[in-house]
């Protein structure tokens, strides 16, 4: 008799040490959905390998989400750049595989509005793109509707899905 090992799942806070492993997680994910400098995608972000750095500027937080100790997925929020200051901005929701189909990007999701409300923000602005169409069904259901504009200085020019949630 085979008995299963259990699925370990944690959603926690950004470290450091989480840089390199997050960033590839989104590396991944982006080239799984064709989202590469080779389709016509800008990929270069600078901040991508300083995560952790970035989200501990004020009013801002990234989660990752470990499957059995590995970092497999992670999103946060924080202002939005160039943007008003009652916006944020839902950040990176990126998940491999393994984690999808288990509700972690909705409620991942919800704890970064939640926190965002916390943080006194009164609207949270996302771009993502129409070919990631779990995501922006995902973001229709939890309240987030389509806007004709795009928000603040985000540089995500390929973007083209852009929508909004009152917090």
């Amino acid at each position: 008799m085979t008995t299963a090992t259990p699925v370990r799942l944690q959603v926690r806070p950004i470290t450091a040490a989480d840089n390199a492993a997050i960033a590839q997680v989104i590396r991944e994910v982006s080239a799984e959905h064709g989202l590469t400098a080779d389709k016509g995608y800008t990929v270069s972000d600078p901040d991508l390998d300083a995560l952790y750095q970035l989200y501990s500027r004020p009013r801002s937080a990234y989660w990752v989400v470990e499957l059995n100790g590995q970092v497999a997925g992670g999103g946060g929020v924080a202002p939005l750049p160039g943007g008003e200051a009652d916006v944020c901005e839902l950040q990176k929701m990126y998940f491999l595989p393994s984690l999808r189909g288990q509700g972690l990007a909705k409620r991942l999701a919800l704890q970064a509005l939640d926190f965002a409300r916390e943080q006194g923000f009164l609207r949270c602005y996302l771009e993502t793109t129409a070919s990631l169409t779990q995501a922006v069904g995902l973001y229709q259901h939890l309240g987030f509707v389509h806007i004709d504009h795009a928000m603040g200085h985000t540089g995500h020019g390929d973007c083209e899905v852009t929508m909004l949630k009152t917090l």
